[in-house]
C-alpha cells in the first residue's frame, strides 16, 4: 500500500522497510501493519488534536510534567508552538507508560521507538499468528471469563504499584492473545500519586472491566477490587505480589461530629489560657 506521510520517515531511516496494511483506525490514532526486518509490527499514528476524537481534558493532563520551563510556559498560553507541546507530551505519556509497564512485567506492547508523532510497537498475534482480537470481539466460558478478569485486576494493581492508572481502561483496548489479556491505548494514562481524579479513573477502569466479564459470569458484579486495590494503595499497603480478594467493607460509622466540636473547642480554650499565662508573665 501506499506509504502514509507520517510513517515516510522511518522508512527514510530504515527503521520501516513496508507497510503492510492499515489495522484500524481509531479516536485518537490510525494504526498499521509494518514489517521491520523479518518481523511485523505495528506503527500507531496518532491524529491532530483538531482530529481526535478524545479530547485532551484537564483532569488527564494534571501531574504532567514538563521539564522545560519555557515548554511549560507555552503550553499554558496555548500559543501555536505550545500546542505542539502539548501533542507531544500526550504522546509521550503513552511511551512513557509503555516502557514503563513493560519493565514491570506487565502485559502491554512492547514499545520500540517513537518518531516524529509514530510509535512503533510490538505486533500482538494470536496462536495462529494472526492479529489478535480486541476483547469486545470474542466469545468465552463462565470459567475463562472469572480466570481473564482476575489476570486484569491484578494487572490494574500492578499498573498501580508501578504509580500509573490507564484512565480509560475498557474492553476497546484490550487484546486476547493465546496467553490471556494485553492492556493497549495509553496516551490518557496518569500518574496516580500526582493527578487528583486518580482514584476515580481506576473505579472506572475497574467497574468497565467488571461489566464486560459479567455478561459470562455475573457474580463479578458483587466483587469490589476498585475500593480494595485503592485503599491499599492508600495505605501504603499494596505491593507488586499483594494477594488481592476482591472484598471490600465500608467504613459506615457515622462520624463523631459533637465529639470533634468539643475537641477543638477543647484546644482553644487551652491556647487562649495558654496565651493568657503568658500576657499575665510579661506583665
Amino acid at each position: 500500500m501506499k506509504i502514509p506521510k507520517q510513517i515516510q520517515p522511518l522508512v527514510d531511516d530504515g527503521l520501516v522497510d513496508e507497510v503492510i496494511r492499515r489495522l484500524m483506525s481509531g479516536k485518537e490514532a490510525d494504526v498499521y501493519v509494518v514489517k521491520c526486518g523479518a518481523e511485523l509490527r505495528c506503527a500507531k499514528v496518532y491524529k491532530d488534536a483538531a482530529k481526535r476524537g478524545f479530547k485532551q481534558a484537564v483532569k488527564y493532563q494534571e501531574g504532567r510534567k514538563v521539564r522545560n520551563s519555557r515548554r511549560g510556559r507555552a503550553m499554558e498560553k496555548g500559543s501555536k508552538f505550545g500546542r505542539k507541546q502539548q501533542e507531544e507530551t500526550w504522546q509521550n505519556a503513552e511511551v512513557d507508560a509503555l516502557y514503563l509497564l513493560a519493565g514491570a512485567g506487565i502485559r502491554v506492547p512492547q514499545p520500540y521507538d517513537c518518531l516524529n508523532g509514530v510509535l512503533l510497537m510490538e505486533l500482538i498475534l494470536d496462536e495462529d499468528g494472526q492479529v489478535a482480537p480486541r476483547l469486545n470481539d470474542i466469545s468465552m466460558s463462565a470459567e475463562q471469563a472469572r480466570e481473564d478478569h482476575l489476570i486484569l485486576m491484578y494487572s490494574v494493581m500492578r499498573m498501580l504499584c508501578a504509580g500509573i492508572v490507564h484512565g480509560d481502561l475498557s474492553e476497546f483496548n484490550v487484546l486476547v492473545d493465546e496467553n490471556g489479556p494485553v492492556i493497549i491505548d495509553l496516551p490518557q494514562a496518569v500518574n496516580a500519586a500526582a493527578n487528583n481524579n486518580a482514584q476515580s479513573m481506576l473505579e472506572r477502569d475497574v467497574r468497565n472491566i467488571t461489566r464486560y466479564y459479567a455478561q459470562y459470569a455475573p457474580e463479578l458484579l458483587n466483587s469490589r477490587y476498585d475500593k480494595e486495590i485503592w485503599a491499599l494503595f492508600e495505605n501504603g499497603e499494596l505491593q507488586p505480589d499483594t494477594e488481592l480478594t476482591g472484598y471490600f467493607e465500608e467504613d459506615t460509622q457515622a462520624a463523631d461530629v459533637d465529639g470533634v466540636m468539643l475537641e477543638i473547642k477543647a484546644i482553644l480554650a487551652e491556647e487562649q489560657e495558654r496565651q493568657q499565662r503568658l500576657a499575665e508573665e510579661g506583665d
